[in-house]
């Protein structure tokens, strides 16, 4: 595969969002905005990724690792955005230029750009496709071999004439260019118009005047190249977004038995064989294993082993681990605890910050009281092998349950039982005779 850099452009104010947080980071699928199309360059192949962004916004947090940045020191345009990525691109090699607010566009459709471009010996190659309605968009004109003409844009009457309307081909904004000929023409380019800006597109036309080739290369899904400039326009990516990913999961072998009512993070990976039931929400990190059932539950940055058994209702964040086999059940939350193999958590349990071993079976309403409100310090509590807790046990941590433990039920556990033994911690019953009669 031919090596390129891809330039990805995030310096955008994104007013129409109406919104405090920049527009590339509002977050598709729990993945930041600009870090989509930086996935799919690095799935690609690019040698390196440029992300560029302006002075008063910070990226690195929501970037891929390897990312690299460059600053554009002021608001001149999707050509001074390139321009100022330009030292960190790599000679020789082509340049592919994406935008950050158009995250649908992927690997495959990026390589094919390249192998394109390459193909054409072109200086440039701009990424086009054909829209069901290309009302308001640039129209390609192309010449009689093939290549790209001129741009038309069709905002306004009388931009255009009636044949170019009648041209379905639009531009995309997305280009792949000869690093020798971008890095020659971008100086040159002008900032003769109303915005007082350095146009990318004018790159073209400086091309063409030097008599150097400008390729068009069709990308079949127009989907790929949506943009984002509002919410309702976030939302509608967003939609399609979770619907690929869900429909990249069920062709790996999980059964989602109601996509409409499932939604999966960017990030989650999920084994084969395992059955994700409806209403369920799974974010972050998330690693789940094969032949596990998820029900009706919200997991977010936890590690599911093979055969889990979750929910419904159930909570689990981050840093949960579910050892192969365990349970996790009816309105459990689980919060930075290691759940051991087989171990079942039936319901009505909160299980923070806690080591568990294998085997274990934990009543329902069995508490770790994790957090000391004085010292806002949180404590571990340790449960070993094959322990039982009884309904409504409550553990003080920092405490530990020993191997094969048991609890009474209602206890309040204050203090470490060692293995074997039964922890009484409650108060006797007394009864008050007569009191149902008492004025």
């Amino acid at each position: 595969m031919t090596s390129f850099t891809a330039v990805v452009m995030a310096a955008g104010q994104g007013t129409r969002m109406r919104s405090a947080t920049p527009k590339v980071l509002h977050e598709i699928c729990g993945r930041p905005m600009v870090a989509w199309p930086v996935v799919a360059a690095q799935a690609a192949g690019a040698s390196r990724v440029v992300v560029v962004s302006s002075p008063d916004v910070d990226l690195s947090a929501a970037l891929p690792e390897g990312t690299r940045t460059a600053t554009q020191p002021v608001p001149d345009g999707t050509g001074g955005a390139v321009l100022a990525a330009l030292p960190e691109t790599e000679p020789g090699a082509p340049v592919v230029v994406l935008s950050g607010d158009v995250p649908l566009v992927s690997a495959e459709a990026i390589q094919e750009l390249v192998a394109a471009h390459v193909d054409s010996g072109a200086a440039a190659t701009m990424a086009t496709t054909i829209p069901a309605d290309p009302s308001g968009y640039g129209r390609v004109v192309r010449d009689a071999v093939g290549h790209v003409e001129k741009v038309v844009e069709t905002k306004a009457d009388g931009d255009a004439t009636a044949d170019e309307l009648e041209i379905r081909e639009i531009n995309t904004g997305i280009y792949c260019f000869d690093h020798g000929a971008l890095a020659d023409a971008l100086p040159r380019v002008g900032t003769d118009n109303a915005q007082n800006e350095k146009y990318l597109p004018d790159v073209l036309a400086l091309l063409r005047d030097d008599r150097r080739i400008v390729a068009a290369h069709i990308v079949d899904d127009p989907a790929l190249v949506l943009g984002v400039n509002d919410r309702v326009q976030l939302a509608d990516v967003t939609a399609l977004a979770q619907r690929r990913i869900l429909e990249r999961h069920m062709r790996n072998g999980v059964t989602i038995v109601d996509p409409a009512s499932t939604h999966i993070g960017a990030e989650v990976t999920i084994g084969q064989d395992t059955t994700i039931e409806p209403g369920t929400t799974i974010n972050g990190a998330t690693e789940i294993g094969a032949n596990c059932v998820v029900r009706h539950s919200y997991v977010d940055q936890a590690i599911l082993e093979d055969g889990v058994s979750v929910g419904p209702f159930a909570y689990l964040r981050p840093g949960t681990i579910l050892r192969a086999k365990a349970k996790a059940g009816t309105f459990v939350e689980i919060k930075n605890s290691d759940i051991g193999e087989g171990t079942k958590v039936p319901h009505l349990s909160y299980i923070g910050d806690a080591d568990v071993g294998p085997g274990t079976n934990l009543g329902a309403a069995t508490i770790t009281a994790n957090y000391n409100g004085k010292t806002k310090a949180k404590s571990r509590t340790t449960i070993g092998a094959n322990a039982k807790t009884s309904v409504d046990t409550t553990l003080v941590a920092p405490v530990i349950l020993g191997d094969g433990a048991f609890t009474a039920a209602g206890s309040v556990v204050t203090n470490d039982v060692p293995p074997g033994a039964l922890a009484v911690a409650r108060a006797r019953q007394r009864n008050v005779d007569g009191y149902a009669d008492r004025d």
